[in-house]
């Protein structure tokens, strides 16, 4: 084996060893974050939780303020690639309800992901290593279940009073993560029987777009 090649595979071990790092820190921050709060944890308490040193985190994060602008990047991209994947469905009202599903399945297999994003208060300012503040992904979910719900509005299959798609789509919205996070929050409480939320989804969607379009079918 020749001189390069050693240092060209010593090279990509090191890579890999520092993504393999910074993934760590990601997933113990994003479990704290969710469990303790972000103002309560500190850079040193996710470093213990993994074994690091503080040192060593700050070798691959500024400060608090840029792991969390590359927790949102992460876990925000992720949503969206969920929510296209469902591929382009033509009729606007039929691509929503596959959206409330893709959402849900998201909400349900990405429990800290989903906790992290949409059930922790942040309250610090996002901005990265750049300082640059934090810029929602390419494909970003609520741009996309917002231009679906506008489309509908302008191809008139909604009822003619409905004609703001802001509140037409947080409606929808709140709808969903209404019922996710009832789950969360929710579902070892023995005094409440809460079905799976897949399941209380499904029925609501088919609801909420049977009272909201023009031809209910």
């Amino acid at each position: 084996m020749t001189t390069s090649v050693v240092r060209t595979a010593s090279l990509a071990r090191r890579e890999r060893q520092k993504a393999e790092t910074r993934q760590a820190i990601l997933d113990a921050a994003r479990e704290l974050f969710v469990t303790e709060g972000v103002e309560a944890t500190t850079m040193r308490a996710i470093a213990a939780k993994i074994g690091y040193t503080p040192t060593a985190i700050y070798h691959h994060f500024r400060d608090k303020d840029a792991l969390i602008v590359e927790l949102c990047m992460a876990d925000f991209s992720a949503l969206g690639q969920a929510m296209y994947s469902i591929g382009r469905i033509e009729n606007p009202v039929e691509r929503l309800r596959a959206m409330g599903m893709a959402y849900t399945d998201f909400a349900m297999e990405n429990t800290s992901q989903y906790r992290f994003m949409f059930m922790t208060p942040l309250n610090h300012e996002r901005i990265d290593a750049q300082g640059n503040g934090f810029k929602m992904p390419d494909e970003d979910a609520y741009q996309f279940l917002f231009a679906t719900v506008q489309e509908g509005i302008a191809k008139g299959l909604y009822r003619p009073e409905l004609t703001d798609p802001v509140e037409l789509a947080q409606m929808f919205w709140g709808g969903i993560h209404g019922v996710i996070a009832l789950w969360y929050t929710h579902c070892h409480d023995p005094h409440i029987v809460l079905n799976d939320p897949r399941l209380t989804v499904r029925t609501m969607c088919d609801t909420l777009i049977k009272g909201a379009v023009r031809y209910p079918r």
